[in-house]
């Protein structure tokens, strides 16, 4: 088993171990998985937006804007994080964070037997940017998805997917998330209606 199948826990472990007193700054978060760390960040805060931690009002939206600022960042090619200081200094409860650390191993364990390094010509350009200029769309209706009961989860676990796909180099991952992409407005009308 290659140590690539093993990225999702290793964010996750990082993750828990920053997780330090009673919240946690975004800016804590950022400077543990890395100031490189595009789809780690990617990952973690879209994992966040996917588990029971959700129901936090304004996580979705927050979610939206972190993401958004990735994905653009990602598209000009920019080689380090830079979040501007509204979100830095934005605290999660660490009780809150650790509980949705604990109800996301058992799914990241089950996912990652089944994750290897393929199609990886899909992780870079031109191919990545069709992926990451969707999702940069998917972000800007992610605040208005809050009024929906699941949609900001649905729509937080096709980012995980992608940013699962580009950690572990698997373009199977990539493809998945854009067909999880095609399904939320249907899923948005469904549950809206």
């Amino acid at each position: 088993m290659s140590t690539d199948q093993h990225a999702l826990s290793d964010v996750l472990d990082q993750l828990e171990s920053s997780a330090d007193g009673d919240s946690v700054t975004v800016a804590e978060i950022v400077e543990k998985l890395g100031h490189k760390s595009f789809a780690a960040l990617m990952l973690i805060f879209s994992l966040v937006s996917t588990s029971p931690a959700s129901a936090i009002p304004g996580l979705t939206a927050t979610v939206a804007v972190i993401v958004f600022i990735l994905v653009v960042q990602m598209i000009v090619g920019r080689k380090c994080v830079w979040l501007p200081g509204f979100i830095t200094h934005r605290r999660l409860s660490t009780q809150k964070l650790c509980k949705g650390i604990g109800w996301l191993r058992k799914p990241v364990h089950f996912v990652e037997r089944f994750l290897k390094a393929r199609y990886t010509f899909l992780l870079h350009r031109p191919w990545l940017l069709l992926p990451l200029i969707l999702i940069l769309g998917l972000t800007l209706f992610m605040p208005f998805m809050e009024v929906i009961p699941t949609s900001g989860s649905i729509a937080s676990a096709v980012i995980a997917f992608f940013a699962a796909g580009l950690l572990t180099r698997d373009g199977v991952l990539v493809v998945l998330s854009l067909v999880l992409l095609a399904a939320v407005p249907v899923a948005v009308w469904y549950f809206g209606f």
